[in-house]
């Protein structure tokens, strides 16, 4: 059994977001994403097969969902639970620090 911890290992650069798979199971996969002044492209919006429950551990993001005219704030310690199927992007995220996001995907 290994010992980690969500706020190390921050790399100097982030060029694009990046995701990292800490857990995965047949039904459920859980992640740290690294976002800093990130966005999904203006045409992209997430549908997926799973449920994404999704905290933010550090920095800020906005998720709009579709049909929505303002994104929803995450700041330190705001969470959200994300039906599947329920479309959302990024549409923002701090560029002033790393935003630590952890994602739970489940059935």
């Amino acid at each position: 059994m290994t010992k980690d911890n969500v706020f190390a290992n921050l790399p100097a650069a982030l060029p694009a977001e990046l995701f990292e798979v800490i857990v995965e199971t047949r039904r459920a996969k859980i992640e740290r994403i690294l976002s800093r002044g990130h966005s999904s492209p203006l045409d992209c919006w997430y549908d997926q097969e799973q449920h994404e429950w999704v905290i933010v551990l550090q920095g800020s993001a906005g998720i709009l969902f579709k049909n929505e005219e303002q994104p929803r704030v995450l700041r330190a310690g705001d969470y959200l639970n994300i039906p599947a199927h329920r479309q959302h992007r990024v549409a923002w995220t701090d560029s002033n620090q790393v935003t630590i996001w952890l994602a739970v995907h489940y059935s």
